[in-house]
């Protein structure tokens, strides 16, 4: 049937916007909607579109922003930090993995170049659905999270030479094997070099520059421009457009645009990364299926068990958590998305049989209808295995927060340490209120540790950490998560297992209110509106209208849940760039090791006003002082907190370390 390709597209989004609306209302993972419409769609179903090459290949963009978009999630410290999760961790699992399933095959029948493409293309997992459902469940930045993703990582790397190997299989041996494979990492290394000079020389005063025209449309512009020029230069070089696109997701991580880039670029994911999974879904030939329906079924519960066994005893002989390493068996459970091109490549190549690749293809995708499932119930499964409550840290950041909050009474819990949950620590501590604060990024709790405030790596939808942060002896809990589905996460076990005690929730605006208040809430305040009415009231003061009267009015509306301010007239709300928080000021701790330029000197000598940067506390041996005195003279070890902007911060760190 030809149809025209404004009909294909308006049937896609018709049958994708019904189906996902129908899985959101059931709960069930939208990613097993989009595998569904593509099967309904798709040519072994209702022959409404064909499956082809520039289908797939604008599908592989979604893959390609999803890998950008973790990359900025990630900086090159990092990377160089979780070295040893990705090259010891990942290339043990892929060997381990690629070696059993290859022998496995082996003993079922397969040749031997077969059974070894075989173990290969069930070594890898899906990125695309990993890194999406543990985004959705803010699990990124776990342990269990980062062991995945590390994985997942080399699993991508191990593509390359995968890629090289296959066709050379076919041409009949392994003698000329060895300089394609050394051209391949050649271009490899040269191309990681290329971008990471680009990054670090280029990017930062272009984003500048296009930051300085205040103009969303061509900051989005650019930032299209270098993810799909890196995914470009990789895929010219042989590599993966999806790896390219990481680098360059990691490099612009470590500006202060970051947030900013993450946001423009989500639409763009969102819908080609739905579109590829509907074109995973369109390569589904139920009615092939049917006469191997065993073999399937078979392959597809090997695949999960194997992969889910070996990381979780890597991880556990590595000496990670044990429920950390179950964790990560459960998120890499199933293939990915790049066995289907090895597949592809093999069939092309004729090393694999038809019906054996049918097989694998089926086994892969059934492990991608169950994977979500897995993925989402993780942490129940984890806690029936290991017979324990949830935990996705080990055990001594916990036994830290014990020794924290084992003497604090009548103190305040703040889930979440940005920037309002900052604001609120600095009014309890000029106030001599006692606190403690959790938080799931790492450089905010390290930072802030460093410079002595009270706050923790931890998830506070956890049994064990809000009841190591003294939530029997506390008076309040404060959630300041701009997300109401955190909230949400964090208020059900907190009233279920705590129902007396005070929770005060910060929301962006008035949308989900009834929400939370029903899940418990004491008091929520609705950052949009609770602004306007403070506003409100300072106007009214300024018209010479009594304080009293203002007092009541605003405590009237408070409790009237803000109905007088809640109906409002939507206008078009454009993102302003000027407001981006790479134009604001913010807080920076800084640690002068042994050989920094400003051991010796004093604050005064720096002359750190010429980058508009003051410090704020200085902390040494464990003790804080505010408002250092210019004649300070700074020593190892010493932790200075900064102020300024991060352009400018970046300056002054380089000078308190390197003199430059």
């Amino acid at each position: 049937m030809n149809i025209h390709t404004l009909q294909i597209i308006l049937l896609l989004l018709a049958v994708s916007v019904l189906t996902v609306t129908l899985f959101r209302r059931m709960h069930l993972p939208p990613i097993l909607g989009y595998l569904i419409v593509g099967i309904l769609v798709g040519p072994f179903g209702g022959g409404l579109i064909a499956s082809n090459e520039d289908t797939r290949f604008l599908a592989e963009f979604g893959v390609v922003f999803l890998l950008f978009t973790i990359g900025l999630e990630f900086s090159l410290p990092q990377m160089m930090a979780m070295k040893g999760a990705v090259f010891g961790l990942g290339g043990t699992q892929v060997l381990l993995t690629g070696i059993v399933a290859a022998l496995i095959a082996w003993l079922f029948g397969l040749e031997t170049s077969a059974a070894l493409i075989t173990g290969a293309v069930l070594a890898l997992s899906s990125t695309a659905i990993v890194t999406k459902q543990l985004s959705e469940q803010v699990e990124l930045n776990t342990d269990h999270g980062r062991l995945g993703i590390s994985i997942l990582l080399f699993q991508d790397l191990a593509v390359i030479p995968m890629l090289v190997i296959i066709p050379l299989l076919s041409a009949g041996g392994s003698e000329g094997m060895l300089m394609p494979l050394a051209w391949a990492l050649v271009k490899a290394t040269a191309v990681f070099a290329v971008i990471m000079a680009f990054g670090h020389w280029i990017l930062r005063p272009l984003f500048h520059e296009i930051a300085r025209a205040r103009s969303a449309e061509l900051f989005t512009m650019t930032v299209l421009l270098v993810s799909l020029a890196a995914a470009w230069l990789t895929h010219e070089a042989g590599l993966s457009l999806a790896l390219g696109a990481f680098l360059a997701g990691m490099m612009l991580g470590e500006t202060e645009y970051r947030h900013q880039i993450e946001a423009d670029i989500r639409p763009f994911q969102d819908v080609l990364l739905g579109l590829f999974f509907i074109t995973v879904g369109m390569r589904v030939d139920l009615s092939s299926l049917l006469p191997i329906l065993h073999w399937v079924t078979l392959a597809a519960i090997v695949l999960i068990a194997l992969k889910a066994g070996i990381i979780f005893l890597i991880g556990s002989l590595s000496k990670r958590p044990i429920e950390a390493s179950f964790r990560s068996g459960l998120l890499l459970a199933q293939g990915g998305e790049f066995g289907f091109v090895l597949l592809d490549l093999s069939l092309e190549s004729s090393l694999l049989p038809s019906e054996t690749s049918q097989i694998l293809f089926a086994a892969i995708i059934i492990s991608m209808v169950i994977s979500p499932f897995l993925i989402r119930y993780n942490g129940r499964l984890a806690q029936l295995f290991c017979s324990l409550r949830s935990s996705t840290a080990n055990q001594r950041p916990i036994d830290d927060l014990v020794h924290e909050a084992e003497h604090l009474e009548q103190h305040v819990i703040i889930c979440g340490y940005g920037r309002i949950g900052q604001n609120l620590g600095r009014l309890l501590q000029n106030e001599g209120f006692p606190y403690v604060a959790l938080d799931l990024d790492p450089t905010v709790v390290q930072e802030a540790h460093e410079a002595g405030e009270p706050v923790h790596f931890g998830d506070a939808s956890r049994q064990e950490i809000i009841q190591a942060a003294g939530i029997n002896r506390a008076a309040v809990v404060v959630i300041t998560f701009e997300e109401h589905t955190t909230a949400l996460k964090i208020l059900h076990p907190l009233k279920s297992n705590y129902p007396d005690i005070q929770v005060l929730v910060r929301t962006r605006d008035d949308t989900h209110m009834e929400t939370l208040e029903l899940a418990g809430a004491t008091e929520v305040m609705p950052e949009a509106v609770e602004a306007s009415l403070m506003m409100g009231g300072q106007l009214l003061l300024l018209l010479k209208v009594p304080g009293s009267r203002i007092l009541k009015i605003m405590r009237d509306i408070r409790e009237n849940h803000y109905k007088l301010l809640r109906d409002f007239y939507h206008g078009q709300e454009a993102i302003d760039i000027e407001h981006d928080e790479g134009f604001q000021e913010r807080l920076h701790t800084v640690t002068l090791p042994k050989r920094a330029f400003a051991v010796g000197h004093t604050i005064e000598d720096l002359h750190l006003w010429d980058w508009e940067v003051s410090v704020t506390a200085v902390r040494r041996g464990g003790i804080r002082g505010e408002a250092p005195e210019p004649e300070t003279r700074l020593k190892e070890g010493d932790v200075l907190v900064l102020a300024g902007t991060p352009h400018h911060l970046e300056h002054a760190e380089g000078l308190l370390l390197y003199g430059h």
